[in-house]
């Protein structure tokens, strides 16, 4: 195992990993790496939502808001998005 310095400084209160990475941090941030970034980098159109649970799966993920909201995003060809498309 290898340290993750992008997150040092970051109190990571969950993970997930599916065809690629999420953490969730303590201040209700979600951050996403893998799939071609190299680096955990902020989920920036989540930012202020207050999110409490983060999934990976194969090409998308999913998070959901103190509120109950769900937030998807990524390729949902066979509905995994559960926009009613794909």
């Amino acid at each position: 195992p290898k340290k993750i310095e992008a997150l040092a400084g970051q109190r990571v209160v969950a993970v997930s990993a599916g065809g690629h990475s999420l953490a969730l941090t303590a201040d209700g941030a979600a951050w996403s790496w893998g799939g071609g970034s190299l680096l955990p980098k902020k989920i920036e159109a989540l930012t202020g939502r207050d999110i409490v649970a983060v999934s990976a799966g194969d090409t998308f993920s999913l998070a959901v808001s103190a509120d109950g909201t769900v937030w998807s995003s990524g390729r949902g060809v066979e509905g995994q998005l559960g926009h009613g498309d794909g």
